[in-house]
């Protein structure tokens, strides 16, 4: 991979953590293992600056407002649904912070499951953008409780606060039957390309791969590309085959949770590893026309590199996990500052949003 070099950003000010299931040690600056990769993004942990009591907290996509405080979009689903509730019952909400150093407050419902429609279950994978004086939230949605009904739409609001106008389609549907991606359409990451195209990535799989696949890790996720001229759509694919493609590894290597944004030219991808290095790390990719990919790097280790909350509650199989890996750039510069992901623990022992500082990073 090319370095573009290192670039620093140093923060200021306090931040109160919040109570946890354990009284976490924080790790300011982990040194990695010699005998292992080197992090690209060297991070301060901030915690877990949004727990609510009742409720699991996955995808936690950051925007800076207006107002100069931090709105955060999150999907959250009840407590006694488990983690498996999100596939079902899942709502987008709107949370804010005076700054990303402090506890996020919850504001209100966004999105919620609705009769009749093609996300009338599940509302998830929240990931806010600002375009042209508009907001576009992106989103996944399904109409029966299953994978195979997984579909991105926008919706789109003049504020932050709203009200937001919901889509009556998704935006983007799966492949015919047999193609890759027949399976669904899932995980949006989004990005004004240089060909003055609204570039929209996806994850999907194969339906039949899934189906006739063992393990713990059921099919091969890939990430395909879709652009329109309008930041809603309509989106059509670039190609009949994915733009990231890991299924010729070994072990099922694979990736979700990408989040792509451009940066002096250079498309950059950060996603969540599954099984190319391992599942705990974040990868890296770059590319020079956001179709044809490096190969990853590590962008971020596993959570207990930063965080020692002690031993895993039985219930939550993926504790020590950063899952859904979100930035939120420099609005001058476009440049990362701060990372956003969701781990399960905190005081609750569910999930929740977990915030770092970055301090440095080499791209």
């Amino acid at each position: 991979m090319n370095s573009l070099g290192r670039r620093q950003f140093i923060g200021s000010g306090t931040f109160l953590l919040s109570s946890m299931l354990v009284a976490p040690k924080l790790w300011g600056n982990p040194v990695a293992d010699p005998s292992g990769p080197t992090p690209a993004f060297r991070l301060k942990p901030l915690g877990r600056t949004l727990e609510l009591e009742d409720y699991y907290i996955w995808c936690s996509s950051p925007i800076w407002g207006e107002d100069g405080k931090v709105h955060l979009f999150y999907s959250r689903w009840k407590k006694d649904r488990g983690m498996s509730g999100w596939i079902r019952g899942s709502e987008i909400a709107h949370a804010v912070a005076d700054s990303p150093y402090e506890p996020f407050v919850h504001q209100a419902v966004v999105l919620a499951p609705r009769d009749g429609f093609w996300d009338s279950t599940t509302c998830h994978n929240p990931l806010i953008k600002k375009v042209n004086g508009s907001y576009y939230l992106f989103y996944m949605g399904n109409s029966n409780g299953k994978t195979d009904t997984k579909r991105i739409g926008i919706a789109q609001a003049s504020d932050l606060e709203g009200p937001w106008t919901r889509p009556d389609e998704p935006c983007l549907l799966p492949g015919e039957s047999g193609a890759w991606d027949d399976h669904c359409s899932t995980n949006p990451a989004f990005v004004q390309g240089d060909d003055g195209k609204y570039w929209l990535y996806y994850k999907s799989w194969n339906t039949k791969e899934y189906e006739q696949s063992t393990g713990s890790v059921r099919g091969n996720r890939k990430y395909g590309l879709a652009k329109a001229d309008h930041p809603q759509g309509p989106y059509r694919k670039v190609s009949a085959n994915p733009v990231i493609d890991f299924s010729a590894r070994p072990e099922n290597a694979q990736l979700e949770d990408a989040f792509v944004w451009c940066q002096n030219g250079t498309y950059y991808m950060i996603a969540r590893d599954m099984g190319f290095y391992n599942h705990a790390f974040g990868l890296l990719l770059t590319s020079s026309d956001g179709i044809g990919w490096s190969e990853p790097t590590v962008s971020y280790l596993d959570l207990p590199s930063y965080l020692h909350e002690g031993p895993a509650p039985k219930h939550l199989k993926r504790f020590g996990r950063l899952e859904r890996p979100m930035l939120l750039l420099n609005p001058k510069t476009g440049e990362p500052q701060f990372l956003f992901g969701a781990s399960q623990g905190g005081t609750a022992q569910t999930s929740t949003t977990v915030a770092f500082e970055i301090l440095s990073y080499t791209l």
